[in-house]
């Protein structure tokens, strides 16, 4: 690959592994670990993520269960996920937290393919931004540096394929995740 291409390659590489950390949060009616990724929990005055102050597994498919390491966290991570937009509450027996995931509806269900097909749409304009950018670049280059317009072209062919790449990957992102979230 071109040097000059690389960085629009990392750029959409960047888009793509956003779409991907968006869907994991995003619950399908089953217990998935990965909503709770961006939770934070006060401890000690600092805002620290759920996984380095508890342990957490899936004892059953639709409950998460979490253990805080020190029992007086139980009440912190309580108040962290009341206050999230999982839109679950917790319960507890003083020393485990239990997340019990309710069936999705069909019309939360389709209510979700949509927000998901809405954020594949955003990586979709995103990857179109950073070939806009990168055309741009390098209609640049052609005023200032020596390269030939036949140059030019081909960079812009390279960027095309690769924005073609990546579209085609969020497409699949969007098919596999809406399929998921819609199998009962």
């Amino acid at each position: 690959m071109d040097e000059r291409l690389v960085a629009y390659d990392e750029k959409m590489t960047k888009t793509m592994n956003n779409l991907n950390e968006e869907y994991a949060g995003i619950r399908a009616g089953r217990a998935n670990p990965h909503v709770l990724d961006r939770l934070r929990v006060d401890y000690y005055g600092t805002p620290t993520p759920l996984q380095q102050v508890a342990n957490i597994n899936v004892p059953e498919p639709r409950m998460i269960q979490i253990q805080p390491w020190e029992p007086s966290m139980v009440k912190e991570i309580e108040k962290a996920i009341m206050t999230s937009d999982l839109g679950i509450n917790p319960t507890n027996d003083g020393k485990l937290i239990r997340l019990v995931f309710p069936e999705l509806t069909e019309e939360r269900r389709k209510e979700l393919v949509k927000d998901v097909k809405k954020k594949g749409e955003n990586a979709k304009v995103a990857v179109r931004n950073i070939r806009r950018d990168g055309n741009d670049a390098f209609k640049k280059l052609s005023k200032t540096d020596d390269i030939s317009e036949d140059e030019i072209k081909d960079l812009e062919d390279a960027l095309q394929k690769l924005t073609d790449k990546y579209i085609a990957k969020i497409d699949k992102a969007v098919e596999e995740k809406s399929k998921e979230i819609l199998t009962v």
